[in-house]
């Protein structure tokens, strides 16, 4: 059972952390690992704008750097702490990680990945050509 409101929480702690002097936009995240562990990121800008890093990078490199594992849930506010939903590049990046069963707030509500990236491209694509 996901603790929903200690994710938004760690969410928002690390959203006020952000490094976003450009867009004025800062992102927290926070993402519940398969082993109970929370991993969290935050945006980080930069001047040029193409290599900025958005704060589902930050989780998942914390996820990774802390030994892997599934995301089973995640959070993402804005500045206010209201639930956002991540960008199509970070979509794809959580999909990597915590697959279509992956729940995320938004501000509908709760949704799977497979909600939010239907048709999704991951491993198994890649499995299948090479199978072939």
């Amino acid at each position: 059972m996901t603790d929903w409101e200690s994710l938004r929480a760690r969410a928002r702690e690390v959203c006020a952390k952000a490094y976003a002097p450009y867009s004025g936009y800062p992102v927290g995240a926070a993402g519940l690992v398969d082993d109970g562990r929370v991993v969290a990121g935050c945006n980080v800008e930069n001047a040029g704008y193409g290599v900025a890093l958005c704060a589902e990078c930050g989780l998942v490199s914390e996820l990774v750097a802390g030994g892997g594992g599934r995301l089973v849930a995640v959070a993402c506010v804005n500045r206010l702490g209201e639930a956002i939903l991540p960008c199509g590049r970070c979509r794809q990046l959580l999909w990597e990680h915590g697959g279509a069963a992956l729940e995320v707030d938004t501000p509908l509500g709760i949704q799977t990945m497979a909600q939010l990236l239907p048709q999704a491209f991951g491993p198994e694509a890649l499995d299948h050509i090479r199978e072939a």
